[in-house]
């Protein structure tokens, strides 16, 4: 995942973090819940790109090994 892409889950999800303090200081549960959903996205959208991170290492993983094993 690119930096920027890290860094912008992380404001949302810190966005959604200050969204919902915001909703439950002024007792309004649509705001509430509606931080709760940016920072539950958040997290989402940064574990999917972790995944996708961690699968393109392992691709690339086997390819290096295919091509050690054609130079043998």
């Amino acid at each position: 995942m690119g930096v920027f892409d890290k860094a912008k889950q992380q404001a949302e999800q810190l966005a959604g973090q200050a969204k919902e303090a915001l909703g439950k200081a002024t007792g309004n549960d649509e705001v509430k819940r509606a931080g709760q959903r940016d920072e539950v996205e958040g997290k989402a959208k940064e574990a999917g790109h972790d995944v996708k991170d961690r699968a393109a290492g392992a691709v690339d993983d086997v390819k290096d090994r295919l091509n050690d094993d054609d130079n043998k």
